[in-house]
């Protein structure tokens, strides 16, 4: 499909790496104005860099998507300087117990069982918030969260992620109730192992298979477009069938 972003705004989360840093570097080629976000500041300025020296606009911002206050002051400072924001991935998060090298659910710290409520939930219902009046100002405006087959299946090693990922999925569907009569729209994704890290090819899927990164891409591409303008406040699985494993995933 001939896909055309031309001059729309784009804000990722956990920009700096993986799929919203190649997200973002798909949309720019195809001709938006990108806005890298993440807790990383060299990282994130980094990727911001690489997609201007092709010749397109991109900004960076370094943010901790838990504080409302800086999470308002991207959005603020991205109006001030493009009067519009179009689309707002809200990809940042992980699994508690990895992240904060605790052991998994129920012996993991309480402070673990925080970060990843604040980074995998929090986060993206603050950025919602912060985007959405500017969405339906201007009458339209694509909302994706990022959630995970966890969030479907649950998770024996990952309790408490699986319910935050859940809850992208319930953020989801009231987003795209509020978005509707202002034409904006709110999915979300559900990957099961994509090959972000090398230990998802360790995930088993009927397919025999970890997703490559450009494939959950390409579906992130196609639900921002206007090819899906008819597509709102569902959840979309891209597992390589790994749902259909109950009781065997971990």
């Amino acid at each position: 499909m001939d896909f055309d972003f031309t001059n729309k705004v784009a804000i990722a989360t956990g920009a700096a790496s993986g799929m919203a840093k190649l997200y973002l570097e798909n949309l720019a080629d195809l001709g938006a104005i990108t806005v890298f976000v993440d807790i990383n500041k060299e990282s994130v300025e980094a990727a911001a860099a690489a997609v201007r020296e092709k010749g397109h606009k991109a900004y960076a911002y370094v943010a901790d998507i838990r504080k409302h206050t800086e999470v308002c002051a991207v959005v603020d400072d991205v109006m001030a300087k493009e009067k519009r924001i179009d689309i707002l991935l809200n990809s940042a998060g992980g699994a508690s117990a990895r992240v904060c090298k605790q052991p998994a659910f129920p012996y993991c710290s309480y402070e673990s069982i925080e970060w990843g409520v604040d980074v995998n939930l929090k986060g993206a219902i603050f950025f919602a918030r912060a985007v959405m009046p500017h969405m339906l100002e201007q009458k339209s405006g694509v909302i994706i969260n990022m959630s995970s087959i966890d969030g479907i299946t649950g998770s024996k090693g990952a309790v408490d992620y699986g319910a935050e990922k859940a809850g992208m999925v319930g953020l989801t569907k009231g987003l795209s109730i509020v978005g509707a009569p202002n034409g904006v729209r709110s999915v979300s994704v559900a990957p099961g192992p994509v090959l972000t890290r090398a230990a998802m090819a360790n995930m088993k899927t009927p397919l025999g298979r970890a997703a490559e990164v450009q494939e959950v891409v390409d579906l992130l591409v196609y639900l921002s477009s206007e090819r899906a303008a008819y597509i709102t406040g569902c959840n979309y699985q891209i597992d390589g069938g790994r749902a259909c494993m109950i009781g065997t995933n971990s």
